[in-house]
């Protein structure tokens, strides 16, 4: 049964968003839009200077695995990017209980990230 306090994928999806969004932050984008929405991409479209980019932002919690990029839809985003000028960066941040990964998120405890920053792809 199911811990009514675990992390739905809409609140992992947040969570990974804000990471995300702290980097980019204190790397000098500037925010042009931003998508919570699961499943719509980009999560962010963001700008530096008059470089416009896209950000697909994903939570891999275990036991998936880090680096398994879904190669069609970056293909796709990275199509409709094309159109505007803009890079496309993928960002996938690995969450997990701090006292075992193997253990869903819970409401209140703590947590572990694996963030290695944005890719551009």
């Amino acid at each position: 049964m199911q811990n009514p306090n675990e992390l739905t994928e809409q609140e992992l999806h947040n969570l990974a968003m804000n990471v995300v969004g702290e980097d980019l932050k204190s790397q000098g984008f500037d925010f042009l839009a931003v998508n919570s929405k699961l499943k719509k991409n980009p999560q962010f479209v963001v700008q530096k200077g008059k470089q416009m980019s896209f950000v697909l932002v994903r939570a891999i919690c275990f036991p998936e695995k880090l680096h398994n990029e879904d190669k069609f839809l970056l293909d796709k985003v990275k199509a409709h990017a094309q159109k505007f000028d803009a890079d496309l960066y993928y960002a996938e941040v690995g969450l997990g209980h701090a006292e075992d990964m193997t253990k869903a998120l819970v409401k209140g405890e703590p947590y572990s990230e694996i963030y290695q920053g944005l890719k551009k792809i």
